[in-house]
């Protein structure tokens, strides 16, 4: 199909004569546009705010992003919009791929309005971009905001103008391939920063040279899986949490997604964010449209900076959790599916005694699941396990004042079901056959409204019959081949709309119920899913060691209040490894606290160190779960020094760690990143670990007691490192003087 080349669209006239750039500014960001480029808009700043700056210096620097034709290219060169396009000379990755009936596959938009507002956070902070392609009967709209922390969002809505029905004619209906936001790099980024992982191991970080080319990451499990990036990074050579210019872009999205960085030839550098859609999954009729998931995108010198702006924008929801979170006992690794009434009372005794909030029953309560093979989908409780039902234990855990909770994993079947032996046809599949078992089950499609509401009345029944304060949503197998036998289509992105959806109607009829996102772990971990629940679960792997690593780039995103972390027994399940409680309980202090062990089997001595920590914790909660975290770039990596500081400085709580044995004897000195630097602190060992810092021969002053230091020094010369044995943790406390 021919298609028009006209790029001098009308622009807003109220935005024409305050002139061609288009200046967005919140939360310490600005974001310039300039209004005339070919096509669509191109972004010529995004990062520090330039402060009130004239018209004079706005077109001063449009003009210094103009770039040159050069021998060999084209003659009007291109510049990467907001919706790089091959009609405007872009010889990269298109930014939109569809075809209606594999004709008219390239894009011709044009910009037909803009118009400016504002969000919460001020005047000039959001701008909608509409354009259209004429011939193509598409319209686009480009909606992008800076929120109140300087966050930059991009949500893009295409929709199909063919004026035919969709059986009019073969090319009515437009089958949409990707339709990716875009946000600019600057040219002196050279190193790219994501994270892989597996079950027990996720957000392991990976770097790379930024070079020619393009890198992508692809989630194609149906959620983001325990392997996807949370963020992908691209930043100056060495970027680290304290220093480094770095920008980020995020997919909220519980599915499907690619995440892509791409430097072309003539130096041009862009981040992209998509939902991975599988042939056929979007297929727009005339009058249908299509709204991406929200591409969010945070910039800063260093990755605190960078994933702060993340923290402040989810605490600043308004259905963000406002009260304490509730130090949480789950019973998974104290009984697994062994479920007997007089043990889980007794269970929940001590897990009273040591200060507990919140008890949960984890799997095994409902018909038919005494192991992991069958009963999924099967949400009654289980009469031969639970003759009077679940009141007795909810009762008993309500009478010594905590909460109770209850695990449940609606998205899926076990084929040993009676759900699954009446309803086939509510699983997803491609064929007469069923895709590739994982832990012994299947996925229901909740894109099929029956199977939904089947679902919904189940749960529903469940939450009115017993007093329950919070699910543990679980999700624990990747789909495979996830077509709706319903619709004969891909369904992917259709199932993750309906557990949106699901999830919101439960707390709408139970209000006051928390739910908890997880997925095998930590392998449904995106701001889509936290806009639906109130906590994730970091990871099934609770060693210390790895929670070390885990949390800390989960942190990118996601603040602590959070973040699931709990208290393992003494030996690590997933891993074997044996730890003191100071390093089981140290690390796991900041997060949304708990424990996952067996308390009965502790002596009343051992029971006490463990309330010692659940108190510290409570000591310190306000500050762990509204302050600002921050991590220390060490040269000597066999040290971890992270803390939290209040948002207003006056206080800070670390953690050192002796991850391993140092090449230094002593070690050298850390340095504590954060605090205000003009401001002068009383530092001093607090307990639970006050006592491990005396293994050396002589004792190290600053331990015995109490120094007061500024936050420059802190930083710049820190505290000359204790000498610990391998894998001991100590709390330092900072408070401010004055």
């Amino acid at each position: 199909m021919q298609r028009s080349r006209n790029t001098s669209a009308p622009m807003n006239p109220s935005l024409l004569s305050a002139g061609p750039a288009l200046h967005l500014r919140s939360g310490g960001t600005s974001v310039v546009l300039d209004t005339t480029t070919s096509g669509l808009p191109t972004i010529v700043w995004w990062g520090a705010d330039l402060g009130d700056v004239g018209d004079d210096v706005l077109n001063g620097l449009l003009a210094s992003a103009r770039p040159q034709r050069v021998s060999g290219g084209i003659d009007e060169p291109a510049r990467l919009t907001l919706l790089p396009q091959e009609s405007t000379g872009w010889q990269g990755t298109p930014a939109i791929l569809g075809s209606r009936s594999g004709r008219g596959a390239f894009s011709a938009f044009s910009t037909t309005a803009i118009s400016a507002g504002s969000t919460d956070s001020g005047a000039n902070s959001a701008v909608v971009v509409s354009a259209v392609d004429v011939d193509a009967h598409l319209e686009l709209t480009i909606e992008l905001a800076l929120d109140s922390q300087g966050l930059l969002q991009q949500v893009l809505t295409l929709t199909n103008t063919h004026p035919g029905a969709a059986d009019d004619a073969s090319d009515a209906v437009f089958d949409l391939v990707e339709l990716a936001a875009v946000f600019p790099v600057p040219a002196a980024a050279a190193e790219i920063l994501d994270t892989t992982g597996r079950h027990l191991r996720e957000r392991t970080p990976q770097r790379h040279a930024l070079t020619t080319g393009r890198y992508d990451r692809e989630s194609r499990r149906g959620r983001p899986g325990a392997d996807a990036t949370l963020l992908l990074a691209a930043g100056t050579r060495g970027f680290g949490f304290e220093r480094g210019m770095v920008h980020a872009v995020h997919l909220a999205w519980s599915g499907n997604h690619r995440l892509s960085v791409e430097r072309t030839v003539t130096g041009l550098t862009q981040l992209r964010a998509a939902e991975l859609l599988t042939p056929g999954e979007v297929r727009l009729a005339p009058g249908e449209s299509y709204a991406t998931p929200p591409a969010v995108a945070s910039w800063g010198d260093g990755l605190t900076e960078l994933s702060g702006r993340f923290h402040g924008a989810l605490r600043a929801r308004p259905h963000h959790p406002s009260t304490p979170r509730p130090v949480t006992l789950n019973t998974w690794e104290a009984v697994y599916f062994d479920h007997d009434l007089t043990r889980l009372s007794a269970l929940a005794d001590a897990g009273a005694r040591v200060g507990v909030e919140r008890f949960v029953l984890d799997d095994g309560w409902f018909r038919g699941r005494r192991d992991d093979t069958a009963g999924l989908g099967d949400w009654q409780v289980d009469k031969t396990v639970w003759p009077h039902g679940l009141s007795p234990l909810i009762d008993h855990v309500s009478d010594l004042g905590m909460q109770f909770g209850l695990w449940v994993e609606p998205e899926m079947v076990n084929p040993d079901s009676d759900l699954a032996r009446e309803h086939p046809d509510w699983i997803l599949g491609a064929g007469p056959h069923l895709p590739v078992s994982a832990r012994q089950q299947q996925v229901l499609d909740l894109s099929n409204p029956s199977a939904w509401q089947h679902i919904l009345e189940q749960l529903d029944a469940i939450l009115t019959e017993y007093d329950i304060a919070y699910l543990k949503w679980d999700h624990n197998r990747d789909l495979l081949e996830a077509f709706s036998p319903a619709t004969g289509r891909p369904a992917v992105h259709e199932n993750v709309a309906a557990l949106y959806r699901l999830l919101d109607e439960l707390k709408a009829r139970h209000p006051g119920v928390e739910i908890e996102s997880c997925a095998s772990g930590g392998a449904r971990v995106d701001l889509g899913i936290l806009e639906h629940t109130d906590r994730i679960w970091t990871s099934d792997c609770i060693d210390p060691l790895e929670r070390l690593t885990i949390q800390k780039y989960t942190n990118l995103l996601v603040p602590y209040e959070l973040m699931g972390a709990h208290i393992s027994g003494p030996q690590s399940h997933s891993t074997g490894r044996r730890h003191d409680l100071a390093l089981r309980a140290g690390v796991a202090l900041p997060g949304h606290f708990g424990i996952e062990w067996d308390l009965t089997v502790l002596n009343p001595e051992e029971l006490d160190e463990v309330a010692a920590w659940v108190e510290t914790h409570k000591n310190h909660r306000d500050l762990l779960h509204t302050g600002r975290a921050v991590f220390a770039d060490l040269a000597d990596d066999t040290a971890d020094v992270r803390g939290v500081i209040a948002a207003d400085g006056s206080s800070a709580l670390f953690t050192y760690t002796q991850v391993a044995a140092s090449a230094s004897y002593p070690a050298a000195p850390v340095t504590f990143p954060g605090l205000d630097e003009n401001r002068r602190y009383r530092v001093r060992l607090t307990a639970p670990t006050a006592e491990l810092a005396g293994p050396g021969q002589s004792p190290l002053a600053w331990t015995l007691q109490p120094i007061i230091l500024t936050g420059r020094m802190l930083r710049s010369q820190g505290l000359q490192s204790p000498v610990l044995f391998p894998e001991q943790l100590l709390l330092i406390e900072f408070t401010a003087v004055d």
